[in-house]
């Protein structure tokens, strides 16, 4: 499956990853290049307060830091429109 070109697609919209490690990245995607994916998580399951941010970083209104996703890890995509966060 080409993950560059379905990561592409689903640009800015709520997804879950999952990685070659199991572990899942739940966000938003906010960029894709041919090597990676930029995920802008979610910082709490308020709606629309200010949160903490990733690492401790305050990016908005409760959305944390984008960070880097390898699409070569990249195992599942799933697309969160339907999750209540």
């Amino acid at each position: 499956m080409n993950y560059y070109d379905l990561c592409c697609r689903y640009q800015g919209r709520i997804v879950t990853i999952t990685d070659r490690n199991g572990k899942k990245h739940c966000g938003r995607i906010d960029r894709v290049t041919r090597s990676h994916v930029y995920i802008t998580p979610r910082t709490g399951r308020n709606l629309g307060g200010f949160g903490y941010g990733y690492y401790g970083y305050s990016y908005g209104y409760g959305w944390g830091r984008p960070y880097a996703v390898p699409l070569a890890f990249v195992t599942g995509l799933v697309l969160g429109g339907l999750l209540f966060w």
